[in-house]
């Protein structure tokens, strides 16, 4: 009998990224030219560690010339997005399209309708000077118990207020919010069918199982390269590929509230490097006694990280559900 795999702090680092990269190039070339037979691929381009080093495997796979990235900012974006996405396309050579959503996003009432929750719970609230973003209270971050969200407003005299959502406010936000997640799908998918490419999905492992994405909008892709690498697998293959250092240095963020947000305050709640060994431990079912003092963490947080994923995985099935079908009753 094979010798049981230990758990270690380097279970996942990888090995031999060359074999990986080229395996992930020659099943996106079966996929994409053979199976959907389309001849390049589109790939929207944010700044952020998955969707350059998504790019690069792309360029890696199609070669520069068939590959299109496309920038796809907003009202709320970040402009070192866009600083980011051009110094990552000047790297790899590749060809880019801008296209402003904002008004797409107005027209669907995109911002009223997130500004008009956020002022169902602070009033003072004003859109045109103030900052928002939702979060999770540290207190509850350190405790594992199932998220709280509160909406955090940044006042233009840099005071905060931070209260508790209700679930109708709540709801309203995430719901305004997905606008912008679906108004870029939408336009991924104008220059990939003008261009007979497909679009290249970008997130990775935590973001499909965990259910971090929009349901037809970052979800929405025709393949996702990496979306069984964990977090820390993505950086190993950034620098293998050599995806610009700012990007790498970069604390990813969901760039989508008007204040500055980081993923793991808002979903992960941990750190990437103890989130991938915890889900490792947890998806290959190593005992929490045998995980714990690797991460020095006691066996009773362990059990409560395992519990917290487990529970993400069922709240989360209807996102990576694709729309049933099967309604032939006929005899």
């Amino acid at each position: 009998m094979p010798e049981k795999k230990k758990f270690t702090k380097d279970v996942l680092k990888i090995k031999e990224p060359e074999v990986l990269v080229d395996s992930i190039c020659n099943k996106l070339r079966e996929d994409i030219f053979h199976r959907f037979r389309r001849r390049g691929a589109v790939v929207g381009i944010s700044g952020g560690i998955d969707s350059s080093v998504t790019l690069a495997i792309a360029v890696r796979a199609f070669g520069a010339e068939k590959v299109l990235g496309v920038l796809l900012p907003e009202h709320d974006s970040s402009p070192d997005s866009k600083n980011l996405a051009l110094e990552l396309a000047d790297t790899f050579n590749t060809a880019t399209v801008e296209e402003n959503i904002s008004e797409a996003l107005k027209g669907f009432g995109c911002y009223a309708r997130r500004d008009e929750a956020v002022k169902s719970i602070v009033p003072e609230y004003n859109p045109e000077t103030d900052k928002m973003k939702i979060v999770i209270p540290r207190d509850i971050l350190e405790r594992k118990l199932p998220p709280v969200f509160y909406v955090t407003v940044v006042f233009s005299n840099g005071k905060e207020v931070s209260k508790r959502l209700t679930p109708k406010a709540y709801l309203q936000i995430v719901a305004a919010s997905n606008f912008k997640q679906r108004s870029r799908m939408s336009m991924l998918y104008y220059h990939a069918e003008a261009n007979n490419y497909a679009v290249i999905g970008t997130p990775n492992k935590h973001e499909v199982k965990q259910g971090f994405f929009v349901k037809f909008g970052d979800g929405g892709a025709d393949v996702m390269p990496i979306g069984n690498l964990y977090k820390t697998q993505v950086f190993q293959l950034a620098r293998y590929l050599g995806v610009p250092n700012e990007i790498i240095e970069r604390v990813p963020t969901t760039d989508t509230y008007t204040a500055e947000q980081t993923q793991e305050e808002f979903f992960y709640q941990m750190p990437f490097e103890q989130m991938d060994l915890l889900w490792y431990g947890w998806e290959n079912g190593f005992p929490a006694e045998e995980v714990a003092p690797v991460l020095k963490m006691t066996k009773e947080d362990v059990l409560n990280n395992y519990s917290n994923f487990e529970r993400k995985m069922k709240t989360t099935d209807y996102l990576r559900s694709a729309p049933i079908h099967d309604y032939d009753f006929w005899d």
